[in-house]
């Protein structure tokens, strides 16, 4: 459940030079493209444009595991494939959410999770940051990935909204937006430990 942390070599006091466009990189940016596609629906709140957002964003959300199996496939992972692709995941639930905000989607109860999840997702982002200027990756951790899984799962099944056949879609979300909260903290907290315990590493 920890959390690993990389430190990049320097060669002459410089980073090697990597490739930028290579196909993982190309499908985080993909992602990243999709983001504003969100900013639609207040414009398209009805049931079947409702279903299109969520099974668009699962989509993008699942080509995540498409980049990242490519990358280490092909061995192709770059430093900066490191950085988008958290950076991709984070911009998307995070526009995805406050979206939901705007369209009324969520409860009064609710909306304390939501700056939650949010002030985690820029807390990690500023993290991860600050270790990349120290020449330290934070990787994921399986917590991570476990809050990632729900946040989809809990995005997806509040911008459907709507029943699917018998399933209340919308009730389930909203449950599953309950788990997500806690796996984010918790995850959160992980990665303070891996940056404090990496700085300790350093200064050792």
């Amino acid at each position: 459940m920890g959390i690993s942390t990389e430190t990049t070599p320097h060669v002459g006091g410089r980073l090697p030079r990597e490739q930028f466009w290579t196909i993982p990189n190309s499908i985080t940016l993909g992602r990243i493209a999709v983001v504003p596609l969100l900013l639609l629906l207040p414009f398209f709140p009805g049931r079947g444009a409702s279903l299109v957002f969520g099974v668009g964003y699962l989509a993008a959300s699942l080509s995540d595991l498409l980049d990242g199996y490519l990358a280490r496939r092909d061995g192709t992972v770059t430093r900066i494939g490191k950085l988008l692709d958290p950076l991709a995941d984070k911009l998307l639930v995070m526009t995805a959410f406050v979206m939901l905000v705007a369209v009324d989607r969520l409860p009064l109860w609710a909306l304390p999770l939501v700056v939650a999840i949010l002030a985690r997702e820029i807390a990690v982002t500023a993290l991860r940051a600050m270790a990349s200027a120290e020449g330290v990756v934070l990787g994921a951790s399986s917590m991570g990935k476990w809050k990632a899984g729900f946040q989809t799962a809990a995005v997806t099944a509040l911008l459907i909204y709507y029943p699917l056949w018998v399933l209340p879609t919308y009730e389930v979300g909203l449950v599953l937006l309950l788990v997500a909260t806690g796996l984010t903290l918790w995850s959160g907290y992980d990665y303070l430990v891996a940056h404090l315990g990496a700085d300790s590493d350093a200064d050792a």
